[in-house]
């Protein structure tokens, strides 16, 4: 009588958990499609995706930027596919204990996997868990990666796969001392000692079963009754998510921005022709975003890694990219079932708790009901470490993105700071306002001519050398040009400028998220390059090198784009420059990371670094993908930081561990940054005043030649 009672609850504990999982999800896919269309290149090529996706949840590769954890994740998850060969005998086992599955049941094989995945999937949800209480924020406040994360749902799935595994563990146990477990002792070791001190019993056995079947398919229920439990949903949902990517190749979503799409999804907005109050210009509500938005909140598993790499958060900001997805995911789940019946806050006769949140403001303060505070939105650099870590390739800045360009196109609502930036970008062509024929500047200071464009390229002219508009405007950028300079001449290279035709690439206003200026400008610098004959440019600036290389294409300007760093590597490597002078200090080099995270160019200026006689070279502790950005990026260059700690104090801070001589980057914005930082210590007393920021094609010149070495009156400018 036991095991029919036995039986007949656990067939209806699966049915109903069958039942309600099948139908969250068709929730899921419902409230995911609530989105606008996504590009249409997110499908294809089919076989790349597949193959990344395959390496990327079978291979891990992502997770195991945290080895151990990795490790230890992969036994887990491999463990939920594997062992539900054990939950299907168990639906067997509580009709009649002796029941073994067909086939395959006495395979040694099949036990030792058992066996080993069962053992290896115990050891690592208890070091998981026990990893999440060491670092868990009661411990760790702001510094916990899992701040921010709903903690019940973590103790609950961490509880369920424990109970799991050793309710395995214990009906092998059982069997073995009932003489009805055909793997040796080998095979099975701890199912072995279980079974000696176990006592053979049936009924126990059964119930055990039972217990197992009830708390699976409870967790199935757990899940169908929370759409927004993302330490659950994510094991179904990630792997479509890494599918849909921004990059089929496998790489995180850096890089070039994605353009503007028109309600279709299919093309590119044309502002001469785009209707706002038809086409999406960015994201105002929370079913602007694209499908793959939603389902970018949808696969959040809240494991904090990007909040804890993200530059704001680690300076006391409010942004945390973590609960920024949750926040979204959560306002979009609890809109979704009203939008899908048609229910808009022009409906009549609506409750008032649900017209309170069908007109809440995607963005804006407290008072307001904001669902994402004006302060997070503005607090993002766009340096891409979240994207970078996160493991199952959720697309942050987009998201991030896609809010700002609503509310500086459509609310006209962003900081008041910026608003010269963007007068100087229409009226002047630069973020500084100066006057276009001051880009030349700088070439009155070198004893050879620099070939500047008039119409078209000079006949033999290897590369275009893109100054850009600190290179060309901003003091201390400017010695970095002129080194740059100096060695492609000294280096044979043939090379010219456009001079006074150069105008911003447009990055400051497209991260701004002001998509019109950013493509006025980056229409006419396309006309301009396409009209001269360029093919290949060289660039000093990593946003210029980024935005030309990989968001000029959007806009017809196809040209083989190189970084100076690059450029210069190649050149000492084929002996056209050769470093002699030894330069005697102790160096650390800070990535950009517009060069390295958003490029993946982090070896080239490393490798000049190597070739200059004398230099010591220390990395910092945060350093190449982990690499802390400066604070400029995402147009906060020309935004003034009144939260927390200055970004570019917390970057010189561990700067300053390495007791460097020198600090090196390849960026006049980190230049500018880090130097305004380094200033700020000496001042205090709390670094050398000897400690400079300077450029690797700085080093290397000083190397190459040696009267090029500053003087003492041009540090004491510098300081």
């Amino acid at each position: 009588m036991l095991y029919i009672v036995l039986g007949i609850i656990t067939t209806l504990f699966a049915v109903v958990g069958a039942a309600v999982f099948a139908f969250a999800i068709r929730r899921m896919v419902q409230t995911v499609r609530l989105g606008r269309p996504a590009e249409s290149e997110r499908t294809g090529p089919f076989g790349r995706r597949l193959t990344t996706t395959l390496l990327e949840v079978l291979g891990h590769n992502r997770m195991l930027k945290r080895p151990w954890v990795g490790v230890a994740h992969w036994f887990v998850m491999v463990s939920f596919p594997l062992l539900v060969f054990t939950v299907a005998e168990a639906h067997g086992e509580v009709w009649d204990p002796h029941f073994h599955l067909p086939v395959i049941h006495d395979w040694t094989v099949y036990g030792l996997a058992i066996e080993l995945i069962t053992a290896l999937g115990l050891i690592a949800i208890v070091g998981l868990a026990a990893y999440r209480q060491l670092n868990g924020p009661r411990r760790r406040g702001r510094d916990s990666r899992f701040a921010n994360s709903v903690h019940w749902t973590a103790y609950y799935v961490e509880a369920y796969i424990v109970a799991l595994l050793v309710a395995i563990f214990v009906i092998r146990g059982f069997k073995a001392a009932m003489g009805d477990f055909p793997f040796p002792v080998w095979a099975a070791p701890i199912s072995h000692a279980l079974g000696a001190v176990l006592p053979a019993s049936e009924p126990a056995l059964a119930l055990v079963a039972a217990f197992k079947l009830i708390i699976s398919w409870m967790f199935f229920m757990v899940l169908a009754a929370v759409l927004t439990m993302g330490i659950g949903w994510h094991r179904f949902t990630a792997p479509f998510n890494i599918f849909f990517k921004r990059d089929p190749e496998g790489g995180p979503a850096l890089g070039g921005l994605k353009p503007m799409m028109d309600k279709s999804g299919k093309k590119p907005l044309d502002f001469e022709e785009a209707d706002p109050d038809e086409d999406p210009f960015g994201v105002g509500k929370v079913e602007d975003f694209t499908w793959k938005g939603l389902l970018d909140f949808s696969t959040c598993t809240e494991c904090g890694r990007c909040q804890s790499q993200c530059p704001a958060w680690n300076t006391g900001k409010p942004l945390s990219p973590k609960k920024l997805v949750m926040d979204l995911r959560d306002h979009a789940y609890a809109k979704a079932p009203y939008l899908m019946q048609g229910i808009t806050e022009e409906t009549p006769d609506i409750h008032d708790d649900v017209l309170s949140l069908l007109g809440r403001p995607l963005v804006g303060t407290e008072e307001e009901g904001g669902i994402i505070h004006p302060d997070v939105l503005w607090s993002c650099t766009n340096c891409g470490a979240c994207v970078e870590q996160c493991p199952v390739d959720i697309e942050h800045i987009d998201h991030i993105m896609d809010m700002r360009r609503y509310q500086v196109m459509i609310e006209s609502s962003f900081p008041s700071e910026a608003n010269t930036l963007l007068k100087n970008l229409e009226n002047k062509g630069n973020p500084w306002g100066m006057a276009e024929d001051r880009r030349m500047d700088w070439m009155s200071e070198l004893d050879f001519e620099v070939p500047v464009v008039e119409d078209e390229l000079p006949e033999g002219t290897e590369y275009l050398f893109w100054v850009g508009c600190a290179g060309a405007l901003e003091d201390r950028a400017k010695k970095t040009t002129k080194a740059i300079a100096e060695l492609l001449h000294m280096a044979g290279v043939k090379f010219a400028v456009l001079g006074g035709m150069e105008a911003c690439t447009g990055d400051p206003a497209r991260r701004l998220g002001m998509e019109y200026v950013f493509q006025m400008l980056a229409q006419q610098n396309v006309e301009t390059l396409n009209e001269a004959g360029v093919t290949k440019i060289v660039a000093s600036c990593p946003h210029c090198f980024n935005t030309l290389g990989n968001e000029y294409p959007q806009l017809g300007g196809e040209y083989d784009v190189i970084h100076h760093s690059q450029l210069l590597a190649q050149l000492v490597d084929e002996g056209r420059l050769t470093p002699v002078q030894p330069i005697e200090e102790n160096i650390t080099y800070h990535d950009p990371c517009f060069l390295g995270r958003h490029n993946k160019v982090y070896t080239p200026p490393r490798e000049i670094m190597e070739q200059v006689p004398g230099i010591t070279t220390k990395e910092m502790h945060r350093h190449k993908e982990r690499g802390f950005c400066c604070g400029a990026g995402g147009a906060r260059m020309w935004m003034e930081e009144r939260i927390g700690k200055r970004i570019n104090t917390e970057r010189v801070d561990e700067a300053l561990t390495t007791d460097p001589d020198t600090v090196s980057t390849a960026c006049p914005f980190c230049q500018v940054m880090l130097g305004d930082a380094i200033n700020e210590k000496k001042s205090a007393g709390e670094a050398k005043e000897s400690l400079e920021v300077v450029d690797v094609s700085q080093l290397l010149l000083r190397s190459v030649k040696p009267d090029a070495s500053p003087s003492e009156e041009e540090q004491k400018e510098t300081a």
